[in-house]
């Protein structure tokens, strides 16, 4: 029998280990291969991409749209920049709907959908323009050309450089412009404009960003770190927007707690870009902590309510899937910003929590929507339509905060200057 030695100590991983853990690092890398396996069957033979049921199956009660082909050619683009068999085609065939039936030959920009073309959003022009990044970045068919109209329609239709933020919708020939403003839409936006930056170099599309940023920590220090998301056209909030549609999926009443995490990452991205704005590693901090403070377990159940009301009341208790995923995201940026052990612990809870309630273990990917119990439910999202949240957090760990996902994939792949 062999003789233990009394002073070898047995190896133990720490908890905060886990963001920078090689063996954790592998198995993101095979959930993410396991989330392209999933959605393969998401490209539409006529172009475009088309919403997944709870299986992977095209849902054929669901019109193709610009949303999802947008999104789906961002994913499988980084699918393809990780050398992932038969994910560039996917990506292609979702972007050949972005130049064709999606896309607008008279007017420009792109419809909602092919079942609807009586509006231009701007949430969707920021998926075409990061679509347009990622496809180019991983050198595929129509990416250059699709990125560089996305780039005019964006900055001449959605920028409004006197305000230094985001319009939200237009009408089908952009001769009226509707009085909403969202910040829902540029903070997509946000993330669209940093990922051009970093792939064109053209640092214009980076001050836009930083001046959106700026504008959404001012206006949530006022409060309490709370993000106010609806506006009139002068940028005056409005706090009771959708009070009777509290769980709106793109504009719900009150203080949405995933979108709180995901500015805290965005800010964390956009400081890494630009270092000497240093304001916005503490706003990170911030938004973190109060949407972790009214978001998480705070009714006795692990998981995050959707939203809140102005005083971190839960209003709708559902747990939404992509909530999770940003905060996983920003927990592991914070982590990586700062080293604080809190962060990594944050980020292990969150994959527990994700590996013991949101990943569908039987049929894959992650069910889009639980009850305030942890229980599947669809009355929000039906189905599992795209990929992008939950891909997204399965790489955020693995790369550096900039540039961002797509050209840092490349990087990653190919470290060469």
């Amino acid at each position: 029998m062999p003789r233990r030695d009394p002073a070898r100590r047995p190896t133990v991983i720490q908890v905060s280990s886990w963001p920078t853990n090689p063996a954790h690092h592998r198995w993101l890398d095979q959930h993410t291969r396991d989330l392209l396996a999933f959605g393969r069957r998401t490209a539409d033979p006529e172009g475009g991409a088309r919403w997944l049921d709870a299986r992977g199956r095209p849902d054929p009660q669901q019109p193709v749209s610009t949303l999802l082909s947008a999104r789906m050619t961002h994913v499988y683009a980084v699918g393809a920049l990780l050398g992932v068999p038969g994910a560039g085609p996917v990506a292609e065939q979702s972007l050949r709907g972005l130049t064709g039936r999606l896309r607008d030959p008279e007017h420009g920009g792109w419809f909602p959908s092919v079942a609807d073309r009586t509006v231009k959003a701007g949430y969707d022009h920021a998926f075409v323009l990061l679509a347009g990044a990622s496809a180019t970045t991983a050198g595929l068919a129509g990416g250059r050309a699709l990125l560089a109209e996305a780039e005019a329609v964006f900055a001449a239709r959605f920028w409004d450089d006197t305000a230094g933020r985001c319009a939200d919708t237009w009408n089908a020939d952009f001769t009226v412009l509707d009085g909403y403003r969202g910040i829902n839409g540029n903070m997509h936006a946000v993330e669209a404009m940093l990922t051009v930056a970093g792939v064109t170099g053209d640092d214009a599309w980076l001050e836009r960003a930083l001046r959106v940023c700026r504008f959404v920590a001012d206006t949530a220090r006022a409060y309490e770190w709370r993000i106010p998301e609806h506006y009139d056209e002068h940028w005056r909030p409005l706090p009771d927007f959708h009070r009777d549609q509290p769980d709106h999926p793109f504009k719900p009443y009150g203080s949405t707690v995933g979108h709180g995490l995901e500015w805290s990452r965005l800010f964390l991205h956009a400081e890494a870009a630009r270092p000497a704005e240093s304001w916005l590693a503490e706003a990170a901090r911030a938004l973190f902590d109060r949407a972790v403070s009214d978001g998480w377990a705070v009714d006795g159940r692990p998981g995050f309510v959707y939203t809140t009301d102005w005083s971190g009341t839960p209003v709708v208790r559902d747990r939404m899937h992509w909530v999770a995923t940003e905060a996983i995201s920003a927990a592991a940026a914070l982590h990586a910003r700062f080293g604080e052990d809190r962060y990594a612990t944050w980020y292990r809870t969150w994959w527990d929590y994700a590996g013991t309630y949101l990943l569908d273990h039987e049929h894959g990917s992650w069910f889009h929507q639980l009850d305030a119990s942890n229980i599947p439910t669809d009355t929000v999202w039906p189905g599992k339509p795209d990929l992008y949240h939950c891909l997204q957090a399965t790489l955020t760990a693995r790369l550096p905060l900039t540039p961002m996902l797509a050209p840092a994939v490349a990087r990653l792949v190919d470290p060469r200057p």
